[in-house]
Parts: structure tokens; C-alpha cells; sequence
């Protein structure tokens, strides 16, 4: 049987799958209401709403992905309509945190990036997170990761599935 936490054998080694997959989910659950805190805390530092703070991890998250991202894509990331995403894109723009630049390949069309000092503070108050969360999983090994990953696509692909379907 393997050992618990300080090798420690445990009762709940004898979990069935289908409790470990409940266990699994709500620490899932726990990690993104902690990262919404997390969130919470980075713009109450920055004088930003939650808002704020999704739409710049959604527009710097397309640029690391190679993705552009215009103002109707992201009011439709954010559940928002296109009054309310101008005005955010305005505000997050007035203080540097967004760009507006011509589309490449239309230029009809504008795409978002994200200001050097959003990617500056961002870097400051996230990277500690991100050393921590390496520490923590430093002994992970590759085949472990991959199950992480494989798992955490498979979740994120069930929200967006749930997310789809109308309201019951």
C-alpha cells in the first residue's frame, strides 16, 4: 500500500477511483477559488477590478499562445458586452496596461497586448507564485506532470462543455 503524507499509511490509500476523481475535483475547486484570491489581491494592490485582472491574463495568455486578440473576442471571453469591454480596454489603456494596435492582417480590425508595465508587475507579484508552485512540484516526474496535464485539459474541456449548454 502506498504511504500518506510522512509515510504514513492511511485509510485513505483504499480510496476507489471514483472518490479519488471527487477528492481530485475539489482540491481543484479549492486551488481556483485560491487563484481568484490570488487574482483579488494582485488589483486591490494595482487599483484594478477582477475584471481587469482576467482580461489582462486573457490578452497576455493569446500572446504567449501567438493568438491575437481583439476588444469582441475578449467581451466574449469575459461574458461582457462591447460597451462594457471598451470602457475596461480604455481604462487598462489610460494607465498602460493594455495596447491597442492595428490588426496585422486587417486593418479595420484592432488587437490587445499587453504594456510592458503590466507584464513588469504582473512578473513581480506572479513569479513568486510560480517559484513556489515549481518548489512544490520539483519532485514530480515527467510521467506525473503529464497526468496532471492530461487531467487538467480534461477538466477545463468539461467546463467548457458545461458552459455551452443552456441553462436547466
Amino acid at each position: 500500500m502506498p504511504n500518506g503524507p510522512r509515510g504514513l499509511r492511511t485509510s485513505r490509500d483504499r480510496r476507489t477511483s471514483s472518490q479519488r476523481r471527487t477528492e481530485v475535483g475539489e482540491l481543484l475547486r479549492r486551488l481556483s477559488s485560491d487563484l481568484q484570491e490570488v487574482g483579488r489581491d494582485f488589483g486591490g494592490r494595482h487599483e484594478m477590478n477582477p475584471s481587469d485582472v482576467r482580461a489582462l491574463v486573457l490578452v497576455l495568455d493569446a500572446q504567449r499562445r501567438g493568438v491575437d486578440i481583439g476588444p469582441s473576442a475578449l467581451a466574449a471571453d469575459l461574458g461582457m458586452s462591447a460597451a462594457s469591454v471598451t470602457a475596461l480596454v480604455d481604462r487598462l489603456e489610460s494607465v498602460g496596461h493594455l495596447r491597442r494596435e492595428p490588426d496585422p492582417h486587417d486593418r479595420r480590425r484592432v488587437v490587445l497586448h499587453v504594456g510592458d508595465d503590466a507584464q513588469r508587475l504582473g512578473g513581480q507579484y506572479f513569479g513568486g507564485l510560480q517559484r513556489r508552485i515549481d518548489e512544490a512540484t520539483r519532485e514530480f516526474s515527467d510521467r506525473d506532470l503529464g497526468a496532471v496535464e492530461r487531467y487538467l485539459n480534461a477538466a477545463i474541456s468539461a467546463v467548457e462543455e458545461h458552459m455551452e449548454q443552456p441553462p436547466s
